[in-house]
């Protein structure tokens, strides 16, 4: 299942140009954010592909950090700043992020990993089913992650839900209607990943990360057609 990986990373990559050119023309926090966020998704699937040949510790740790802590609450924070409109706050926000992502990139960089375990990964399962075993994670390292998660489904999700109400409300825009509507599913679909693998389902993972990245990728550009911000 890891050509799913090596399609999902060459599709975020190509998202993350669209998005960061865009950023280029018009400026704006959030597509600084969202580029960020995409870099961040196509460097834990990369890893992904990575650890689908041979383990590495350093692999494991930027798959952990890159896709369980950090991309959620990073695309979410994008959303963030197209949203509030109260400036103050979302620098407040956006600086809480970047002090708390720094802080789980010293706890996984710190995390013991289990040699013996170690030797015994196998590429052809997906890492996902096997890290627990091999990666140690302190309380707080494992707290993060849940909050972060929270905050990036609540922020991404909701935040594509509350604009899609908007232009449905107003009867306006139907290109941004359903673009949110596709970055609100696509923005599920990695959360229902990490069900699948706590339900023993785990190469369902790979095939929700792809089909969450294609259908943002869809949904930002259905958002941004007609020269619309």
């Amino acid at each position: 299942m890891h050509y799913l990986s090596l399609f999902t990373t060459l599709i975020t990559f190509a998202f993350c140009i669209a998005v960061l050119s865009r950023y280029s023309m018009r400026g704006g926090l959030h597509l600084l954010f969202w580029g960020a966020g995409l870099v961040l998704y196509g460097l834990g699937t990369l890893t992904e592909v990575w650890l689908g040949f041979t383990f590495n510790e350093y692999a494991l740790k930027i798959w952990y950090l890159c896709g369980a802590m950090l991309t959620a609450a990073w695309l979410g924070q994008g959303t963030v700043n197209l949203l509030v409109r109260r400036p103050g706050l979302a620098k407040v926000l956006n600086i809480t992020l970047a002090v708390v992502s720094l802080a789980a990139l010293v706890l996984m960089l710190a995390a013991p990993v289990d040699a013996a375990k170690a030797a015994g990964f196998n590429p052809a399962e997906p890492a996902s089913a096997q890290y627990r075993g091999i990666l140690t994670r302190s309380g707080l390292t494992v707290l993060l992650t849940i909050l972060l998660n929270i905050y990036g489904t609540l922020t991404l999700v909701g935040g594509a839900i509350y604009s899609a109400f908007l232009f449905w409300r107003k009867k306006v825009l139907a290109n941004r209607l359903l673009g949110n509507i596709l970055i609100a599913a696509g923005g599920l679909m990695p959360a229902m990943g990490g069900t699948f693998v706590a339900a023993g389902m785990v190469d369902l993972l790979y095939l929700s990360e792809l089909a969450g990245v294609i259908l943002m990728f869809f949904g930002f550009l259905q958002a941004t057609a007609q020269n619309n911000s």
